[in-house]
């Protein structure tokens, strides 16, 4: 009966999609773009609510914190891919991706309205890290319930094209919520923002939620796990069945290191990266910086569709695997032209201004330091921070024993002795590494944008452009990447199945990018040295998914092991 239920889908690929069909597509991808939007506002304001939440520290350790609190929805991400994944094995994918956006939207919605630190004190950061915790557990289960919903409603030949609507929705709740937060900071000045207006796009999600789930209400049960439930041949056990069982855990083991990891530092890199690299690395100023690379996905989410549709036509495989190798092979220069355009005085400084830090080698530690709780303490370590967060390019020279620290920018020395304080030392570094050719903050020579329409000048233009060439990579990976996950695994475990290993590639291997790519920046003294976590990452899924994956375009996901 598997097999005439999957017939009856064979042959529809020239079809136009029916009513229902727009529905099912509109249904999941509007509710899930609704909860990337909640889950990336905190992304984007985390400085801010590191100041309501934490104001109890300094403002480094705030910001740390409120870091590490975002970082936490990532972690969890996983773990609410095993339990929403196992309910909806069990119950069905209409009943768990109905939950989890109400988990979602209601945990942003009270972060909204949650009392700051200074009238609630400690209880104010339990309750928001405990909301983050239910934001990625729902995130964790949200994912493999619209892409098994949507890929068990398309017809035979069209899962990638289907499927690839799911894939448009996280950069367009990122969008969403750069252009919410924009217009707020627009409407109440900068001040009130940080007093007030940061809570506006939170309870503004309260409305997305309320349409998301009357919509998704009006959804029934996907027809393969309905025919499985009448069949009585559904899972007891999905968690055992899926990871317990070696043919099933091996093609979780594949999906993971052959195609969701190098997809998902592709997707971070491409996004997040990008962003990180022109706000933190290049100076550019937030408003600017979120309005190129608000541009850029506006300009590429369409190829998403592209390549979901290619998909079917040509395989999932190589277009993922392709992506993977071509954004490898292509990050230094494309990095390397960002910089040459959006900050050119800083490009021609990191190539004609030789800088070295020069002390005894026991006082110079690792900086490498991914979730930034380290405090840094002895002058060459304190030197060489400075100059990873100045953007300067510089070498670790060893010096004899017990010689103070000094910084030599060209032929000008810094002495940076134990006691001297750090913003004596910061000033006299600045001005020596300003003397040299390294810009200032505010540079008039830094990429600047006045207002969102202001595209058509060349600087804005070319950065906008090399943005866009991140973010195809990104859709080349992304865009067939829910088609693939779900053909790999049979129906009675899909849910649970294919939402672990895409969980782990995109909430560990690709959400922990920023920050340990920074650090290795830090680490090195090298503004690109960042870039080879995606590259290695990248380079090992092409090899594994190449030798590993099967091509499953033409599978017949109805049929059962």
């Amino acid at each position: 009966m598997a097999v005439a239920a999957a017939a009856s889908h064979t042959g529809d690929a020239a079809r136009p999609m029916t009513a229902s069909e727009k529905k099912v597509i509109l249904a999941s991808s509007l509710g899930t773009v609704f909860e990337w939007y909640d889950f990336y506002l905190y992304g984007s304001l985390a400085a801010i609510i590191g100041a309501q939440f934490f104001s109890a520290y300094p403002e480094s350790t705030r910001n740390i914190f409120a870091l590490l609190a975002f970082a936490a929805g990532f972690l969890v991400r996983p773990f609410g891919a095993l339990v929403f994944g196992r309910v909806g094995d069990l119950v069905g994918r209409k009943y768990t991706f109905l939950v989890t956006i109400l988990i979602m939207g209601l945990s942003t919605f009270i972060v909204g309205i949650l009392p700051n630190a200074d009238s609630i004190g400690i209880a104010a950061p339990i309750i928001l890290i405990t909301l983050r915790l239910l934001q990625g557990l729902a995130l964790g289960g949200e994912y493999g319930g619209a892409a098994t919903y949507v890929a068990e409603h398309a017809p035979h030949g069209r899962r990638g094209f289907y499927t690839s609507w799911i894939q448009t929705t996280a950069t367009m709740g990122l969008f969403l919520s750069l252009i919410v937060i924009l217009a707020t900071r627009t409407f109440t000045g900068e001040d009130a923002f940080k007093a007030w207006g940061w809570r506006i796009p939170f309870l503004v999600s309260v409305l997305l939620l309320a349409v998301s789930v009357w919509i998704r209400t009006k959804l029934n049960e996907s027809p393969a796990f309905q025919k499985m439930k009448e069949e009585g041949t559904t899972s007891k056990a999905p968690l055992t069945e899926a990871f317990g069982q070696w043919k099933n855990a091996k093609f979780a083991l594949i999906a993971l290191l052959g195609l969701t990891a190098g997809q998902g530092v592709v997707w971070y890199t491409g996004q997040f990266y990008a962003l990180f690299f022109l706000q933190s690395i290049l100076k550019v100023d937030g408003y600017t910086s979120n309005l190129l690379v608000a541009w850029s996905l506006l300009l590429g989410t369409g190829f998403f569709v592209f390549f979901g549709w290619l998909s079917d036509k040509i395989g999932r495989k190589p277009i993922i695997l392709a992506g993977c190798l071509i954004a490898a092979v292509s990050y230094f220069t494309v990095f390397q032209q960002i910089t040459t355009v959006a900050n050119p005085n800083l490009e021609k400084a990191v190539e004609s201004v030789k800088v070295s830090v020069i002390a005894d080698p026991k006082e110079c530690g690792s900086l490498f330091n991914p979730v930034g709780t380290r405090k840094f303490e002895t002058p060459c370590d304190l030197a060489r921070d400075y100059l990873a967060k100045s953007s300067v390019k510089y070498s670790t020279e060893a010096g004899p024993a017990g010689q103070p620290t000094k910084i030599k920018v060209n032929d000008t020395e810094v002495p940076y002795t134990a006691g001297m304080p750090a913003a004596d030392f910061a000033k006299a570094a600045s001005a020596a590494l300003q003397g040299a050719g390294y810009p200032k903050a505010g540079d008039p020579a830094i990429v600047k944008m006045s207002n969102p329409f202001d595209i058509f000048r060349p600087q804005v233009a070319k950065v906008i452009g090399l943005l866009f060439v991140l973010v195809l990579f990104v859709t080349m990976v992304y865009g067939p990447i829910a088609a693939a996950l779900v053909e790999l695994f049979p129906t009675r475990i899909r849910y649970t199945a294919m939402s672990l290993p895409y969980h782990i590639g995109n909430g560990w291997f690709g959400g922990l990018l920023p920050a340990t790519a920074f650090a290795m920046v830090a680490a090195t003294g090298d503004i690109y040295y960042g870039l080879w976590y995606p590259i290695v990452i990248a380079v090992m899924t092409f090899v594994i998914g190449l030798i590993f994956v099967p091509e499953t375009k033409d599978r017949d996901i109805f049929a059962e092991d």
